[in-house]
């Protein structure tokens, strides 16, 4: 009994002594800086082969230069101990262990990483599923010429055989479960005959066209992304020049009564900036969205283009089926724009306030009195409305002569808008006293206050069709607001296309009619 445990530990101990490239006992053994331990001659021939890249034949640990190798006394100590011992249990071991490492010496055997099971020198050829082992091309003939093996399905070397092998039947997994996303073998279709299988080749197929499917349109969501991206980019820049200018028109403004209104002038700058602000923020946080969404695509088309070079299936199905799909929505980006309202009464405040200021330092102290200032920024101004024939030349031969016309050109813009208090009337028809009874009408109208005057006030319904395409239309085309962005308006005969204006359904003949521009 204790010869026989002594034999058994002699054995596991031959085992951790023998080299992995002559399958004998170390000869002048010497140590890999990954640790490993190989006999001098037989690593010195494995890399004759290997002029710049050398690697450990047992782990493939490769170095960039090729290690000092020196002997490792302590092992050849137990080595030879060993030898010792074995030559006490049975003679003539040692001369035969030695006999053979000598003639390894003389043909090294060089491992790969597939090994034919049948000789364990030679590369792998092809491994046979149906036998559940590989052959090198001088094994694998019976397989080739004999009608015996026509069926074994033969594929390229695998390493991890055992991984094809259902653990619980020891069969070959052959099938894959889509409910529980497995590969089974046959036996397991028993237990899985509920479910719905479907060959293992078959599912890579379905799996594989899914996923190019996938990176398809993610290919085409990233496109649009960063189409969008550069959408957002260009809305930004026209965003800061409109800005830009509309900072610079009230910079002019307010330049020219800096002395008397500096604090007006500094709130309605910390208005425009807010406004910027707010819209940037805007952009900003869009900008982000779409930026983490295109850093989210690039990383899943990443994933699944690895998993696309994977060759073998079940590592193949085991990886796709574990990858997370995170669904993603079409790309929005929203209108993003500035409050043009906001803008224009800022705009139009500071100009009401320049022409106040300069009518106001140019009366006498009598004519003071007689003006009313009222609330900042209502105050009225005797401005004489241009007349339909030089607003819209165009229009005087249309069926409704007697439309108002809102103009709003860049020139007028750039300087106080104006507010008609006056009813239209044709030139040809009125006579010299009555122009100059309209007149003082008129001057009178204007030195009332702005409450008695909005009694008079007239609400106006104006013509879609004849908008030039830089006005907005609002509140049931009862309000305009000029803006930099055209419009999308149908094409239509009546429409303005060389000046910003617009025309209204009704038309005045006599009495008093108010309305602010």
């Amino acid at each position: 009994m204790a010869s026989l445990v002594e034999a058994l530990t002699m054995f596991g101990l031959e085992e951790e002594l023998t080299c992995s490239i002559c399958l004998c006992l170390f000869q002048t053994p010497v140590t890999t800086p990954c640790g490993h331990n190989f006999c001098l001659p037989c690593l010195e021939m494995t890399w004759i082969e290997f002029e710049e890249k050398f690697s450990c034949p047992q782990c493939r640990a490769s170095f960039e230069t090729r290690p000092e190798l020196k002997k490792n006394t302590v092992l050849c100590k137990v080595v030879e101990q060993f030898q010792i011992s074995q030559d006490g249990l049975s003679k003539g071991t040692g001369e035969e262990k030695r006999e053979k490492a000598d003639s390894s010496q003389t043909k090294p055997r060089l491992p790969s990483p597939v090994p034919c099971d049948s000789c364990l020198v030679v590369d792998a050829a092809k491994t046979c599923l149906t036998c559940m082992v590989s052959f090198c091309q001088e094994h694998l003939g019976p397989h080739l010429e004999n009608p015996a093996f026509k069926c074994h399905q033969l594929v390229p070397p695998v390493k991890e055989l055992q991984q094809q092998k259902c653990q619980a039947h020891t069969k070959l997994l052959e099938f894959f479960c889509q409910q529980h996303r497995i590969p089974i073998c046959c036996f397991c279709l028993l237990s899985h005959k509920t479910c719905s299988t479907t060959p293992l080749k078959e599912a890579k197929e379905a799996k594989e066209l899914q996923l190019k499917k996938r990176l398809t349109e993610l290919s085409a969501l990233n496109d649009k992304t960063a189409k969008s991206l550069e959408q957002v980019r260009m809305q930004q820049k026209q965003l800061s020049h409109t800005t830009s200018r509309k900072l610079d028109l009230l910079k002019t403004e307010f330049l020219e009564i800096v002395a008397l209104i500096h604090e007006e002038e500094q709130e309605a700058w910390k208005k425009i900036k807010s406004e910027e602000k707010r819209v940037l923020d805007n952009f900003e946080f869009v900008h982000s969205v779409l930026g983490k969404k295109k850093n989210e695509i690039q990383v899943e088309r990443g994933e699944i283009e690895v998993i696309l070079t994977e060759m073998d299936d079940i590592t193949f199905l085991k990886r796709a089926t574990k990858l997370r799909q995170i669904p993603f929505s079409d790309v929005f980006v929203p209108k993003i724009e500035l409050d043009q309202n906001l803008l224009g009464a800022v705009y139009q405040k500071a100009c009401n306030l320049k022409e106040v200021t300069k009518r106001f330092l140019n009366v006498t102290q009598e004519e003071k009195k007689k003006v009313p200032l009222g609330n900042p920024g209502t105050f009225v101004l005797p401005l004489k409305p241009p007349m339909m024939e030089e607003v819209c030349p165009a229009a005087a031969g249309k069926t409704r002569n007697d439309v108002d016309a809102t103009r709003v050109t860049k020139e007028q813009r750039s300087r106080p808008a104006k507010r008609s208090e006056s009813p239209k009337r044709r030139a040809q028809s009125s006579s010299k006293a009555e122009t100059k009874s309209e007149t003082t009408t008129l001057d009178t109208f204007l030195t009332k206050p702005r409450q008695e005057i909005l009694k008079f006030a007239t609400q106006f319904t104006l013509d879609r069709h004849t908008a030039h395409r830089n006005i907005v239309l609002l509140e049931k085309c009862t309000k305009i607001s000029v803006t930099e962005m055209v419009q999308d308006y149908k094409q239509h005969p009546q429409r303005f296309l060389s000046f910003s204006q617009v025309l209204s359904f009704q038309c005045f003949k006599k009495g008093i009619h108010y309305w602010e521009v």
